[in-house]
């Protein structure tokens, strides 16, 4: 509505709108092709020279119609505007109506004064006409125009009791020009009046002495004679060409009205409601995010308006896309940047509130230390209890202050081919792959499962000769025997049952190259003997095949076995051992290179969003975890974190964020603060005010709406088991009022969400959300995700 009032109280920004991006289109659509019955006669700069100056004896526009009329054209139409300033002109004149009576082919320009439009007709206070026409009755069409949203011409014009037609007009024929068509016609200029033929004054003369040339040339065709000298016609500005005299105009208009090309703006109006309707369309409940449904619109709207052009040249209104799209994106992204403001502020509320609440916890602290120290007697146990109950709680109030607080990188990693450290273990082991990598001895990495063994051996093959062919990996430990020696020396069509074609193995892959073969402790004593024959001659079988092949690979194991001990229980070959030993390379584990973990972490973190950070309280929980399932186990519980701070509208990773196990500091201590105050007072009447007073006055509303959140997290995690859900919150040693109380509560979030969606009749949870903003206003950000899972099942089910 607001883009409508605009553009209706501002025309002139909607005609500049649709102007220039009709432009584009018309830019984009490419060139119209001209129209081969019309001819132009220009005269030129060099033409007026030869001539004697500007203007012409009228004596040369009576020679040229002469000659003109010799070929019989089918009409002949002089856009020079004849008018009688000059009294030298008036001894040719006599000569000119003669050659022009003679011709009975002339349209002679004429000019409008005043046009108005009434009732659907145009209509002018006058007419002038050229000095001819004021003796002798000869044809005229008047070449006005009007500069609008682009150039429209008056096809036919009332002037007291009779019309003048368009200079087009009375070249085709005023009796094939429909009176049904438009009052005004928009001129499609999208053709280059270079392409019609044309020729100067001086070229036609010249042509004509080649009669069936000038025959073929004029015959039946419609000619127009004006000027292009710039200094002198008068010009309008083209689509295509910067310079358009106004014979070439006059031309490109003629061609429209031959070829019924003029610019359909019938539709204008329609189409300014059908934007409005589309545009709607952004705010539809699709899973798309905001900016692919511009693109989509913008896409569709573009393709449109340049199909309905290139083939109906039918022109829209453009202004009434555009300029609501524009105000749609600037509110939209102002929402965004409010939003994201929002959410900003109320994270640091709850970081003043933690400080607030800290201060409060430690100046009661204090007091009761003083107390103790001045006692004389012992104090009771319930005294003892509550210091150490204050101090665990101080505790965790500074561990959730350290929580919001991002965690500064100091020393800068290396990377080397992958693997990221600065531990001094992890440079020795780069030292010996940067020694061992150029050889093409075989290589035996050691270390514990996710320790980075693929990594050392891509590292080897990266630098050595054989870099530029194939790296092929196998975990041996994932195939089955029978399928590994499938896998890597490949089989014959027919060998085992599926074998349907030869298949290439992975030695034969990795020919030139390198091949990784991990978990080689699993593999088998038959398989074994199979890859000591490959390493000691590079000959292989394939399965079901007695012809021997040979490739040249470079062989890499890994292991997180001791195969030393393997093979003095018999259970791997001792001289396939030797074999593989030639080069041992020991990986050590993440609790080797504890120093480490904090710049694996960060780049786990940036490899998922360049953005995102830790808290100081997280990287502490990372840094001092002990990380049994090494590098990679480090990695999986960073790409989690990830993804549960991103889904928060955080690009810090905090301790909630972390898995379970990590978690030692496994509560929100604001949360946890206000669940246990509230635990305390049984839930009763004035426990909100008296737990908002203790955490050092903090709003109501806070404690009220964390409490709210409590019961939505409560209530979504226990499956939408309300009685377990109110047990949750009330804990185990809760009386049947508290149970009573927290239930009561409980009942009537439930009830007033129902109640709100029973007046909704939509299907959509993203409409519906937009409707309920009300109710996740002042809800911490972390339950939004509960509230939502609450409604959607609420949505779905009937409430108990």
């Amino acid at each position: 509505m607001f883009s409508a009032l605009l553009l209706t109280l501002f025309p002139s920004l909607g005609n500049n709108i649709n102007t220039n991006l009709f432009g584009v289109i018309r830019d984009i659509s490419g060139e119209g092709e001209a129209d081969t019955n019309i001819v132009l006669i220009n005269i030129t700069e060099e033409d007026i020279e030869n001539f004697g100056g500007w203007p012409l004896k009228r004596s040369y526009y009576a020679l040229l119609i002469k000659t003109l009329s010799e070929f019989n054209p089918g009409s002949i139409g002089l856009e020079v505007f004849l008018s009688n300033k000059s009294s030298s002109q008036s001894v040719y004149n006599s000569l000119l109506i003669e050659e022009i009576k003679k011709s009975r082919r002339v349209v002679l320009s004429s000019i409008l004064n005043n046009i108005s439009m009434e009732n659907g007709e145009i209509s002018t206070d006058s007419v002038t006409r050229p000095f001819l026409a004021d003796t002798v009755h000869f044809n005229t069409g008047h070449i006005s125009y009007l500069d609008l949203d682009g150039y429209y011409i008056p096809m036919k014009v009332r002037s007291g009791k009779s019309y003048e037609y368009s200079f087009s007009a009375e070249l085709a024929g005023v009796e094939k020009f429909p009176d049904t068509s438009d009052p005004l016609s928009k001129v499609n200029v999208n053709i280059d009046w270079k392409k019609y033929k044309s020729y100067s004054v001086i070229d036609f003369f010249k042509m004509i002495t080649d009669k069936p040339e000038a025959e073929k040339t004029i015959n039946g065709k419609i000619i127009i004679i004006g000027v292009t000298d710039p200094l002198i016609a008068k010009s309008v500005t083209g689509t295509l060409k910067n310079y358009l005299p106004g014979s070439a105009f006059h031309a490109i208009a003629l061609d429209n009205l031959l070829n019924k090309n003029f610019i359909n703006t019938r539709y204008k109006n329609l189409s300014a409601y059908l934007f409005l309707i589309l545009i709607l369309s952004i705010m539809l409940p699709v899973r798309w995010e905001i900016y692919y449904r511009y693109a989509a619109l913008l896409l569709l709207a573009a393709v449109s308006s340049v199909l309905l052009y290139s083939s109906f040249n039918i022109e829209l209104s453009y202004a009434y896309f555009l300029v609501p799209v524009i105000l749609i994106a600037i509110y939209d992204s102002a929402s965004i940047i409010i939003r994201d403001r929002s959410l900003l502020e109320s994270v640091l509320d709850e970081k003043a509130i933690l400080t607030r609440a800290l201060e409060s916890k430690e100046s009661q602290l204090s007091k009761l230390q003083t107390e103790l120290e001045l006692s004389e007697d012992s104090p009771p146990s319930e005294f003892l209890k509550k210091i150490d109950m204050l101090k665990t709680e101080i505790e965790n109030l500074k561990t959730s202050q350290d929580d919001e607080e991002k965690f500064e990188e100091i020393e800068t990693a290396q990377n080397f081919e992958g693997m990221v450290f600065i531990s001094r273990a992890m440079q020795e082991v780069v030292s010996v792959i940067e020694r061992i990598a150029p050889k093409d001895a075989t290589v035996l990495i050691l270390g514990e499962s996710g320790s980075g063994k693929e990594l050392v051996a891509r590292a080897i093959h990266n630098l050595s000769g054989r870099r530029e062919k194939e790296f092929v990996a196998v975990n041996c430990a994932a195939l089955s025997e029978s399928l590994l020696e499938s896998e890597l020396f490949g089989h014959v069509r027919g060998a085992f049952t599926n074998a349907v074609s030869d298949k290439k193995g992975l030695f034969e892959v990795a020919d030139k190259g390198t091949i990784f073969l991990d978990e080689i402790g699993e593999t088998s004593e038959q398989f074994q003997a199979k890859l000591l024959r490959i390493l000691q001659s590079g000959d292989y079988q394939k399965v079901g095949s007695s012809e021997s092949r040979r490739v040249d690979v470079r062989v890499i194991t890994a292991t997180n076995k001791d195969l030393l001990k393997l093979t003095e229980e018999k259970r791997f070959r001792e001289d396939l051992y030797y074999r593989l030993n030639v080069i041992s390379l020991n990986v050590p584990s993440l609790r080797e290179r504890p120093e480490d973990v904090e710049i694996l972490a960060h780049h786990f973190a940036k490899a998922e969003d360049e953005e995102l950070n830790f808290s100081r309280s997280a990287m502490k929980q990372i840094v001092e975890h002990e990380w049994k399932g090494n590098v990679r186990e480090l990695e999986s519980a960073v790409k989690r974190a990830s993804i549960f701070a991103k889904t928060d509208g955080r690009n810090i990773i905090q301790i909630n964020d972390l898995p379970e196990e990590l978690r030692k500091h496994d509560k929100n201590a604001l949360e946890s603060l206000i669940l246990d105050s509230l635990r305390q007072k049984q839930f009763s009447h004035s426990s909100i005010n008296e737990t908002a007073q203790e955490l050092g006055n903090i709003s109501r509303t806070i404690v009220s709406e964390n409490f709210r959140g409590l019961f939505f997290k409560n209530y979504y995690l226990s499956d939408f088991d309300f009685k377990k859900a109110v047990a949750g919150i009330t804990g185990d040693n809760a009386g049947e009022h508290a149970f009573e109380k927290v239930a009561s509560k409980g009942q009537t979030y439930l009830t007033n969400i129902k109640k709100d969606l029973d007046k909704i009749s939509e299907d959509s949870f993203e409409v519906i959300k937009k409707k309920f903003s009300s109710k996740y206003k002042n809800l911490p950000q972390r339950y939004h995700i509960y509230l939502d899972g609450i409604i959607r099942h609420l949505m779905a089910n009937d409430l108990d």
